[in-house]
């Protein structure tokens, strides 16, 4: 790449105006004539849905359209299609919708929801992976053997909705060896919450036939298959457009707020607006999943891990969701730092009666080496061997075989343990501290991955010189659609990133894109990202 074109110091296009306040996101949209839009959820954790009567709320000032399970006959998914739009007869988690209202103020939509009738019989709930996997465990989707199946190739069954397995080599001969030390360690995290600057956001008309969802996501193709699929249309009648995102971390890589705001829309014949309050965004956002990890390594006195098994268990609460993909990536984020010997690795989304959870941050990973590194320095303690030599001896390099069989290129770890040694040992000692806190050094070892998704750009020259870029890839904070890319088509054609003009993301105007996040799962409804996703990340 020319100098001109890649440089580090590339001033972004969108900091002066979202420094200064001017930026547009979703939130601030607004169309004349719109409506605002309110959810109606449930207020117990799991029931039957004996009666819902919107009658009088339909009858309420203000109020122009009310949907409920009727209007959306579709299931989503990623795996198993098992996530209806509203609770139609079940309610499996506290705040699952069952109903929702459009009016001429968010006061008067609210109004209208407190006048819908709605009885529930409660059900005892099952809060915990440990109640749920119990023998005598109720079943939150007591009819799982019935929902389609969209991604084959996985073990399911009762409240297990999805088990990806990787075995390679006798691992039980591994740990029946007389000359090795056998080191046991087992984990528990709990629940995080993204808490973005902008909520969950969308503004959606219908005209022509067509949705159009102006909304604050990730993932906008996912988002239109997804919606399509929900409201039993065709997907060439939904279009989505990107504004400005304010913060994904993974929260707006699923659908969340769109069909709402689409099917009020159609049944309106206005626009529609619904933004979750930070109460809804607490409740039913797609929190990084608590999990259970439980690691056993068979090592040698000489620092070599001659087997290992772990076994790691996701709650992915009332629906499977996303977490039926993060399963896949346990035996990247538990084996893919170390040279094994034998290994069998088993993770497990779990069904409970709670929000259901998905993506953040490097999902899956971080626990995971969390769990791994502290499992690490477990087995130096036991056989007596340094920290630091144990992970060199053992980091991989090249043509070292990964957990899953693939073969690493280039020596990247090693070198970079070198470094940290020697960045410790030139690093000043802490000050002595008198008033009791500690201080310490570790050196940890963490990797990442890359899937290879499809995607698709399109660039325009255009009369005066400068390019148009039109993809479907959202930029959500990273710089990789307002300095990355345009530095790229830059170089290719010759001229200046400032040059370079990138259009919002549009279903309508770019091909098919899977996401944009460091790790991207399948569209929800899309068979052919499922597929391609099962290539990259190997379930069994």
């Amino acid at each position: 790449m020319s100098d001109v074109s890649a440089t580090m110091d590339l001033r972004r296009r969108d900091a002066a105006d979202k420094l200064r306040g001017r930026t547009r996101y979703t939130i601030d949209r607004y169309l004349p004539g719109m409506l605002h839009a309110a959810v109606l959820r449930a207020s117990v954790p799991a029931g039957r849905l004996i009666r819902l009567d919107t009658s009088r709320a339909a009858r309420m000032p203000g109020v122009r359209a009310i949907v409920t399970a009727a209007d959306a006959p579709g299931m989503i998914g990623i795996g198993i299609a098992d996530h209806p739009l509203f609770a139609r007869d079940v309610i499996r988690y506290d705040g699952e919708p069952l109903a929702a209202v459009a009016a001429v103020t968010l006061a008067q939509a609210q109004a209208a929801l407190a006048a819908i009738d709605v009885e529930i019989e409660p059900f005892p709930a099952v809060l915990t992976m440990a109640d749920a996997l119990a023998p005598d465990a109720r079943l939150v989707h007591p009819d799982w053997r019935d929902y389609e199946v969209l991604l084959e190739g996985s073990t399911r069954g009762g409240n297990v909705a999805w088990e990806a397995t990787v075995v390679r080599g006798d691992v039980d001969a591994a740990f029946a060896r007389p000359d090795v030390e056998i080191v046991e360690s087992c984990f528990r995290v709990g629940r995080q919450n993204h808490v973005a600057f902008e909520p969950r956001a969308v503004v959606a008309s219908y005209e022509d036939g067509r949705f159009h969802i102006e909304t604050s996501t990730q993932v906008p193709w996912s988002i239109r298959n997804a919606t399509a699929r929900l409201l039993g249309v065709p997907a060439s009648q939904v279009r989505v457009t990107v504004p400005p995102v304010g913060g994904g971390f993974g929260l707006k890589f699923d659908l969340a707020v769109e069909p709402f705001a689409a099917l009020l829309a159609r049944a309106s014949g206005r626009p529609v607006r619904l933004v979750n309050s930070r109460e809804e965004e607490m409740l039913t956002c797609l929190f990084r999943e608590n999990a259970d990890i439980r690691i056993r390594s068979a090592v040698t006195r000489e620092g070599d891990i001659v087997g290992r098994e772990a076994v790691v268990l996701m709650d992915c609460g009332a629906y499977g969701g996303e977490q039926i993909f993060l399963t896949t990536m346990t035996a990247h984020t538990l084996g893919g730092n170390y040279r094994l010997g034998s290994v069998r690795m088993v993770s497990r989304a779990v069904y409970t009666n709670t929000a259901p959870n998905g993506a953040f941050r490097c999902c899956n990973g971080v626990y995971n080496t969390f769990a791994l590194e502290r499992h690490t320095d477990e087995i130096a303690a036991r056989i007596g061997m340094d920290p630091l030599a144990l992970r060199r001896r053992n980091v991989l390099g090249d043509r070292d075989l990964g957990a899953t069989g693939q073969i690493f290129e280039g020596n990247v770890l090693g070198p970079m343990l070198e470094r940290m040694d020697t960045l410790r040992d030139a690093a000043a000692p802490p000050p002595a501290r008198g008033d009791g806190r500690l201080y310490g050094r570790a050196t940890t070892v963490g990797t990442w991955f890359v899937f290879v998704g499809p995607s698709a750009a399109t660039v325009n020259m255009n009369a005066d010189g400068t390019a148009t870029l039109v993809t479907s890839g959202v930029e959500i904070g990273s710089g990789s659609m307002m300095q990355s890319l345009p530095q790229i088509v830059a170089s290719t054609l010759g001229i200046a990133p400032e040059h370079v003009i990138v259009r919002a993301a549009d279903t309508d105007a770019a091909g098919y894109d899977v996401a944009s996040a460091v790790a991207a799962p399948p569209s929800r409804s899309a068979r052919p990202a499922c597929r391609q996703r099962r290539r990259c990340a190997p379930s069994s």
